[in-house]
């Protein structure tokens, strides 16, 4: 029933419920798997958890396809996936709630009047929704991701909202120009403030939620809107590239996630940083998680005396 490859554990094709596609508590039941032994095999990493009420094998492969026949499972024909679940649906998979890699995230469905779910599998209610808002994926459906960055963006706090709408971007289905114009069809609606605020700074080319943040505090400070993805010359005729900054001033902010930062990528990108800055005169600003969220957020500070003496390297007031 387990297959040892590599370093990994996976089920095997004797196992009584399906490697190959996702399944629901109740068929694990019904295959003769009990409540303790599914358990045993998420503490083992043979099973993975993906939504709530929804189970499959590790080794199956989290495309597309799969993201719709998990959601077939809890999501009944007439309702609508919206918000973050449809961002996961779409690929745009941060733009999940903190923490949900590690956590089972609720579904986000909206039905028609007199639908309400009060299943425990999701979260539930109405909502207004065009014919142009909504298509249909594999029997599923789901706010387009259009209407999914605004609903985000206006109904998210803020940090978040621009991470998502960033992570939506990023999929490269729809420009800036469509989400700008698609904004002023939300007049009236709650957040919609926060969404005109926030839609014409985003940007398909930010690679974190993260790095979305900072680029928030960033603008938030009053310094020129930042160029992303800086490519400068590395040893050896190659390239690195910098979170965001200004080239002329050469002045740049990265942001170091811990989850994606271990000792090795951290010494890696230490060393990056220390060559652009001997050799191309560059002032980089690193942050972390604890400098851009909770009470403190020290980035302010750091982005003001980074772009200070970034000025003073380069004689200009």
């Amino acid at each position: 029933m387990v297959i040892r490859h590599a370093q990994s554990l996976f089920l095997g094709t004797d196992a009584p419920i399906p490697i190959d596609r996702p399944f629901t508590t109740e068929m694990a039941f019904a295959a003769g798997v009990s409540r303790r032994r599914l358990q045993r095999w998420l503490a083992a990493g043979l099973v993975v958890h993906p939504l709530r009420g929804v189970f499959c094998a590790a080794q199956v492969r989290h495309d597309l396809a799969f993201r719709i026949e998990c959601l077939r499972l809890v999501v009944p024909s007439e309702c609508v996936v919206t918000d973050r679940t449809a961002a996961w649906l779409w690929g745009a998979t941060t733009a999940l709630a903190p923490n949900d890699h590690l956590l089972t995230p609720r579904v986000h469905v909206f039905c028609p009047p007199g639908h309400r779910l009060r299943n425990g599998l999701v979260a539930s209610g109405e909502r207004m929704l065009g014919h142009t808002d909504v298509v249909e994926r594999g029997g599923i459906r789901v706010t387009t991701p259009l209407r999914t960055a605004c609903d985000l963006g206006r109904l998210l706090h803020r940090d978040q909202a621009f991470a998502a709408m960033d992570a939506l971007a990023a999929l490269e289905v729809f420009s800036t120009l469509e989400l700008s114009a698609a904004v002023r069809r939300f007049a009236g609606y709650r957040g919609v403030i926060q969404l005109r605020t926030l839609a014409p700074f985003v940007d398909h080319r930010s690679q974190s939620p993260g790095e979305s943040i900072l680029r928030l505090r960033w603008l938030d400070v009053g310094l020129p809107g930042p160029e992303l993805q800086i490519e400068v010359p590395a040893p050896g005729g190659g390239s690195y590239f910098l979170d965001l900054g200004i080239s002329d001033l050469r002045f740049a902010a990265e942001y170091d996630g811990a989850r994606f930062h271990d000792d090795e990528h951290r010494k890696h990108d230490e060393d990056r940083r220390q060559w652009i800055s001997s050799t191309g005169r560059w002032t980089i600003v690193v942050a972390r998680n604890k400098h851009i969220t909770g009470r403190d957020q020290e980035i302010f500070g750091m982005l003001r005396n980074g772009i200070r003496d970034a000025r003073v390297e380069f004689g200009r007031r």
